[in-house]
């Protein structure tokens, strides 16, 4: 298998980048990126860690993180499995990157920063959902901030509702945790799943 082994050989393979991939990246949010990542309810978070990388869904009803100023990003943490891989690397290294979709765009944004985790309890207090409030805040830094070329999204055809794959043909939750631990009660857990996520979203 041939493979690259330097930069040098990757830049001569693409070729130059573009005015407009350099001229989009800016060290805070502009007006207009504010606002593409204030329509987003979905991102991905991606961290660094002893351990290696981790990638964690993150989503939130009216927009996934709040805008606190052009340099500041607000990401309550709301109820999930307690593995906090992602809160774990944060605390031993703060850098990290975060990837927004908005549904029906093709354009997504993409930010690198750093980050620490946060509970302060009046921060806390402020992201009141049904009376509950996140365990910990992760209060985000802006180093540089972009949009993503729209290609990747058009080709999946993301958002075209004719090319849904129907749920009932995928594994269930369950199913995939039999297949990793063979003892495991996956009619149980399926059937008790939805109930318990719809208690536990706050």
């Amino acid at each position: 298998m041939r493979i690259i082994t330097s930069v040098e050989e990757l830049n001569e393979l693409y070729g130059g980048t573009s005015e407009a991939s350099i001229a989009k990246v800016t060290t805070a949010l502009t007006p207009l990126y504010r606002r593409m990542i204030e329509a987003s309810p979905f991102m991905a978070l991606a961290t660094v860690g002893t351990e290696g990388l981790d990638c964690s869904p993150r989503g939130d009803l009216g927009g996934v993180v709040r805008v606190q100023d052009d340099k500041t990003l607000l990401l309550p943490d709301w109820r999930g499995n307690n593995r906090v891989d992602s809160l774990a690397n944060i605390v031993r290294d703060p850098r990290i990157a975060l990837m927004f979709l908005i549904p029906s765009s093709n354009t997504t944004m993409r930010l690198n920063g750093r980050a620490v985790v946060s509970i302060e309890e009046s921060l806390l207090a402020s992201f009141e959902m049904e009376g509950k409030h996140p365990r910990s805040v992760v209060v985000i830094t802006i180093d540089e901030v972009y949009f993503q070329c729209a290609r990747a999204v058009m080709r999946a055809e993301l958002w075209k509702t004719e090319t849904f794959i129907d749920p009932a043909s995928l594994p269930t939750p369950g199913m995939l945790l039999k297949a990793a631990k063979g003892d495991f009660d996956q009619e149980t857990y399926d059937r008790e799943w939805p109930a318990r996520a719809a208690k536990s979203m706050w």
